[in-house]
């Protein structure tokens, strides 16, 4: 299977592409933030199984994400999951072999989507984050585009193909923050990676509507003057 990737990516992704816009009213702010080239890694909230397909196909490069294992099964989706080279992560344990293979992707100067919630949000707010994006950017160095997204918890089916019939599609905003870089650690410590996932977290919060935010409301920041000089380095 991962040997048709490489062939089946790009005319998969336009297929995609073009459901999306059919279903959503998708509008995009902060899309040049996105470095063309080089390791990134794409760090958003999670709010639907729509959100990597919705941020997948928004990016102007090719991209890898982590998925559940048990998506990988799923009947048609599953299989475009398997198509877009897609990382399957075991959720809520130590999975050392999807932390490994994600850095590699950075390491081979790709784009990496992750979520650092780990599941989505029910309530549409931000979940605490876990540790396993803030690992992966220290362990790498790669910088981290923060990703909003609102909206997608309203896409559910069959409501959204009512809703086409109608002509009203669900809005979706999707912003990109500025690229930064976390700290440099002399140690990577459970405190400072814990520290990092609550400046990733904090980035996020500050891309989404207020009522988005949920733990990180009163936290949510513009890049503090010493990020912005870690951004300009």
């Amino acid at each position: 299977m991962r040997w048709l990737v490489p062939i089946l990516y790009w005319p998969a992704r336009l297929v995609v592409k073009a459901v999306v816009l059919l279903l959503v009213d998708l509008h995009i702010s902060g899309g040049d933030k996105v470095p063309r080239h080089g390791p990134v890694i794409l760090a958003s909230n999670h709010l639907s199984n729509a959100d990597p397909p919705v941020l997948g196909t928004s990016v102007g490069r090719r991209v890898v994400f982590m998925a559940k294992q048990e998506a990988m099964s799923w009947p048609i989706l599953g299989l475009l999951i398997r198509l877009s080279g897609a990382l399957p992560v075991r959720r809520f344990e130590a999975d050392l072999g999807a932390l490994r293979k994600a850095t590699e992707v950075l390491q081979k100067g790709r784009a990496l989507i992750m979520f650092p919630e780990g599941t989505r949000s029910r309530q549409r707010q931000l979940q605490m984050g876990h540790p396993g994006t803030a690992l992966i950017a220290l362990r790498s160095g790669a910088p981290i585009v923060p990703v909003g997204i609102s909206g997608t918890e309203r896409i559910r089916f069959p409501s959204v193909i009512f809703g086409l019939l109608r002509l009203r599609r669900p809005r979706v905003d999707l912003a990109f923050g500025d690229p930064f870089f976390l700290p440099n650690v002399t140690r990577i410590s459970s405190d400072e990676v814990n520290r990092c996932t609550d400046l990733i977290m904090r980035r996020i919060a500050a891309l989404l509507p207020p009522a988005y935010r949920g733990p990180y409301a009163e936290e949510a920041e513009a890049p503090t003057e010493q990020a912005r000089t870690d951004e300009a380095g």
